[in-house]
């Protein structure tokens, strides 16, 4: 079994309130669960008004599959959200 993880820091332009920045993390956490099948939170930076860190996973066979879903995902994130992308880290482990 391997699991894929993806961990992102993006920063909120224009959120000018913490309603404005949870209605952004939940669009995000909402389309990697449904269009990717993966597990998706926010992970830190709670308190931030204008930051957020989501973390997600994607447990399958192949590190090279979770990999490429966890890219996919971010491609999408990149061109579909209005968010700029701070940090991201994708690596995956066997178990």
């Amino acid at each position: 079994m391997v699991v894929s993880m993806i961990q992102m820091i993006f920063e909120i332009p224009g959120a000018g309130t913490i309603k404005d920045k949870r209605r952004i993390v939940k669009s995000v956490k909402d389309k990697l669960q449904r269009r990717f099948r993966m597990s998706a939170a926010e992970v830190d930076l709670h308190d931030s008004l204008s930051f957020a860190q989501i973390g997600g996973a994607v447990v399958s066979n192949s590190r090279s599959f979770g990999e490429s879903v966890l890219q996919k995902a971010f491609a999408m994130i990149e061109k579909e959200i209005p968010v700029r992308i701070q940090d991201v880290s994708i690596h995956s482990e066997d178990f």
